[in-house]
């Protein structure tokens, strides 16, 4: 791939045509406000002017109300000699795009899985797919070459290539990204109207539960908007087990001990599901979850205090698996959790101890 056009210069279109331009690709950028393209193209993402003839390819990253329309249009102007989309959704914009009688043999519909709560070409960056899962939806009508060209793209961006079902694919974001979405907008919103000193107590659970609820309502609109059907089904899979759960609590409050068996059983089966559910999530590079032992360390909230955790990490010869932050409240301190494989814990706890950190058990 030596040219591309990138059509909607938002986050994941930044981001890709970063990836691509510091890669070598020529990119040129196009967007219905030529102001967010200049944007782009001042960080680096390519050129804001149009090409002088067709691209290798067109990778159109628009609100996916506006996928059909608008790779209709590139298409039927012949910008590209293959074509593919990045919206959320799969199915819906292919059927539309066949109703429109186009033959479909040079596009295919991809998806890339990361983003960020922040919108826009300012939000990007070239490093946003990395290692992350890009699906590809190819048909039995794709054509070699736009496969070949759509599994390039993935390769620059440094994403990890997943082919699926266009129908299977909207399914299984619906359950792993938009359900989960509307679900943390609802606990988010209990907050809204919570008396001030609940909301000083907020601790990593409920940032960890809310976080995605920081995100645009109006991309979310767009996108619920595309995919209703299995939201909706999941969202009342959900609202099922919130009505047991409800059951279950109410007969806790019972003065009847039969009640609270049966209350105090159905509140751990929820929980027990839960934890089987959770042990399913991929851990580190997509492989099987693996249980890390936390090292949890006291900081001060001051330049350099984690740059020294790590180095003083890497003196021990142990590799920091991930690591999570925890801040005090009302206070300039947090706890720096570090997880390590089980059998370097109390190694690393030793040397931090020894470097004068101080540890929590």
């Amino acid at each position: 791939m030596r040219t591309a056009l990138v059509i909607g210069t938002g986050l994941i279109g930044t981001s890709a045509a970063q990836a691509l331009a510091r890669r070598g690709v020529t990119v040129h950028l196009a967007d219905h406000d030529p102001e967010q393209a200049r944007t782009a193209a001042a960080l680096g993402a390519g050129t804001s002017e149009a090409p002088d003839g067709p691209v290798d390819l067109c990778l159109v990253a628009v609100p996916p109300a506006h996928v059909a329309a608008t790779l209709a249009d590139a298409m039927r102007r012949g910008v590209a000699r293959g074509y593919l989309d990045v919206a959320s959704v799969k199915g819906g914009p292919r059927r539309d795009l066949e109703s429109l009688g186009l033959d479909l043999t040079a596009y295919i519909g991809t998806h890339p899985m990361s983003g960020r709560e922040r919108s826009g070409p300012l939000a990007a960056s070239a490093d946003l797919f990395e290692g992350r899962p890009w699906v590809l939806t190819p048909t039995r009508d794709t054509d070699t070459e736009v496969l070949n060209l759509a599994l390039e793209l993935v390769a620059l961006c440094r994403a990890v290539p997943v082919v699926m079902d266009a129908d299977a694919h909207d399914r299984a974001v619906a359950l792993v990204s938009h359900m989960p979405h509307l679900v943390a907008s609802m606990v988010a919103a209990r907050l809204e109207n919570a008396e001030e000193t609940a909301v000083r107590l907020c601790g990593q659970g409920i940032r960890d539960v809310t976080r995605i609820a920081a995100s645009d309502p109006r991309m979310w609109i767009d996108i619920l908007s595309a995919n209703p059907g299995p939201v909706a089904d999941l969202l009342a899979e959900v609202a099922a087990d919130l009505d047991e759960a409800v059951t279950a609590l109410r007969g806790l409050q019972s003065a009847d001990e039969s009640k609270r068996q049966d209350g105090a059983a159905g509140v751990e089966g929820v929980l027990r599901r839960g934890n089987a559910g959770q042990a399913r999530v991929p851990g580190k590079h997509g492989t099987a979850p693996t249980a890390y032992e936390i090292v949890a360390v006291l900081i001060d909230d001051q330049p350099g205090q984690l740059a020294r955790i790590f180095a003083d990490a890497e003196r021990a010869g142990v590799n920091v698996e991930d690591v999570r932050i925890e801040h005090a409240t009302g206070q300039q301190a947090g706890l720096v959790q570090l997880m390590v494989e089980p059998q370097a814990a109390s190694g690393l706890a030793a040397a931090l101890r020894e470097r004068g950190w101080s540890l929590r058990q």
